[in-house]
């Protein structure tokens, strides 16, 4: 006689289900968005080999190690939302609690050495009406700054839920798929560091 189902198999069945329908779908909204930052990347590309001069004389006033450090903030970032999954996934919230925030204050420092550089061009004149590397450095840095503070967000969504003990080592599709949407916009930044303060 073939064996039935348990309830707690079944509901395990389903939430597995769901996890994989929710990770496809939120694969497919970031395949829009690298469609979107790939659309720039190429611009960008296209008109630095067109205007090498002008691009090689302006990424010289970027700040690198500005950029430098916001890159190893976003690594943490990512490294502190992948420990807070592998954490809750064996039931320890108080853990992935810790990570989230540690997560948002990363995220906040981010931003604000952003600031920093935003304001340091603005006094120095490097406006997007003063050229053509300036304009597409404010739209990709920009881009990515409100994929940043949209990841934030969602962090907060779901440090507020862990607070509630919404989450346990038997669901965490939330944070999980958060988790993706985080390491992609650590990606992105991952390839306008180079692209823009190391490439002359």
């Amino acid at each position: 006689m073939a064996d039935i189902p348990s309830g707690n198999n079944q509901a395990a069945e389903s939430t597995s289900a769901a996890f994989e329908k929710t990770k496809l779908g939120i694969w497919a909204f970031l395949a829009t968005e690298l469609m979107l930052f790939g659309g720039l990347f190429t611009a960008y590309s296209v008109y630095r080999i067109r205007y090498q001069a002008l691009f090689h004389e302006q990424h010289l006033h970027l700040n690198r190690t500005l950029g430098a450090v916001n890159t190893v903030v976003l690594i943490c970032s990512s490294l502190s939302v992948a420990i807070g999954i592998a954490a809750i996934k064996a039931g320890k919230q108080a853990v992935l609690k810790l990570c989230l925030a540690i997560t948002l204050v990363l995220a906040s420092s981010f931003l604000f050495i952003k600031y920093l550089e935003y304001s340091e061009h603005i006094r120095q004149g490097d406006l997007p009406s003063t050229n053509l590397f300036f304009s597409l450095y404010y739209m990709m840095t920009g881009l990515h700054a409100i994929h940043v503070m949209a990841g934030m967000a969602a962090l907060t969504t779901m440090l507020i839920m862990t607070d509630r003990g919404a989450f346990s080592k038997e669901y965490s599709t939330p944070v999980e798929i958060t988790g993706i949407y985080w390491h992609f916009v650590d990606l992105v930044w991952i390839y306008l560091f180079p692209l823009l303060y190391l490439i002359g």
